[in-house]
């Protein structure tokens, strides 16, 4: 436990709930010491009462409180939340998961501070997460392994640069949204044949998982994970031939391109 680290969170939503349900499942910061704000007080209430955190009426009581602030807010509130900040801003250490708010955005509003950008994804609700972080070149090593560390309690996490951050929210950030829809659909298809949705629906999501952990400890040698489910002139082989003559390589190009064209115009 960092027990004397007192995180204060602004924005209280689904991936912050979820970021911070991996904490406090972990214990990696004592709970009493997160301070949380959000506009929405119900919000901010739930989400304290249901793991022992405290909820603060403003941000500048969240300022007052902290000596690291986790911000969480939509990324179009940012210029209004950081004006707001620079108010009460001493100085702590900035962690960010805004999608497409650049470091700069950071700086030229509170000059010098130490920012860290960290693009999450939702199945850390699950401690299935897989997150990015970079940094603003002022934050040490010990501030950036405390970040990497808090991330690690709710999945996996790599180090990167910020100019990769915007192709990483349209792979991972926005990806399983992408999953989500590729395991219904393939339900619906089993469904349309005869199987009940219920069935169905477990039979998809369950191959998904199942394909994507042995992706993970086969080193990601998808040529072979392949090679070994298809029988030359069995059923795989008649299904990948479908995919291998259908434009579904240029509808995926086109879905984490335009996505991250999306993110990168938040910027």
């Amino acid at each position: 436990m960092n027990a004397n680290v007192k995180l204060g969170v602004i924005g209280c939503g689904k991936m912050a709930s979820a970021i911070l349900g991996g904490v406090a499942a972990s214990n990696f910061i004592n709970p009493k010491n997160i301070f949380l704000y959000d506009i929405n007080e119900q919000a901010c209430k739930d989400l304290a009462l249901k793991y022992g955190f405290n909820c603060k009426n403003s941000i500048k009581s969240i300022l007052e409180a902290a000596d690291i602030i986790f911000l969480a807010v939509k990324p179009f509130k940012a210029d209004e939340v950081l004006n707001e900040i620079k108010l009460n801003y001493k100085s702590q250490l900035i962690i960010s998961i805004l999608a497409g708010v650049k470091i700069q955005k950071y700086l030229n509003i509170l000059p010098n501070s130490k920012i860290i950008r960290i693009m999450p994804n939702t199945p850390a609700l699950v401690n299935e997460g897989m997150s990015a972080v970079c940094s603003s070149e002022n934050v040490s090593n010990d501030e950036f392994d405390f970040v990497y560390n808090l991330m690690s309690n709710c999945g996996k996490v790599i180090k990167t640069t910020e100019d990769k951050i915007d192709i990483i929210t349209a792979l991972s950030g926005s990806g399983p949204a992408y999953y989500f829809k590729i395991i219904d659909l393939m339900a619906k298809a089993a469904a349309k044949l005869g199987l009940n949705h219920d069935e169905a629906i477990l039979l998809s999501a369950q191959t998904a998982l199942g394909s994507a952990k042995m992706m993970i400890e086969n080193n990601f040698n998808t040529e072979l994970l392949i090679k070994n489910v298809t029988t030359p002139g069995g059923c795989t082989e008649v299904g990948n031939n479908v995919l291998l003559n259908s434009n579904i390589d240029e509808i995926l190009d086109k879905t984490i391109k335009d996505t991250m064209l999306k993110a990168v115009s938040l910027g």
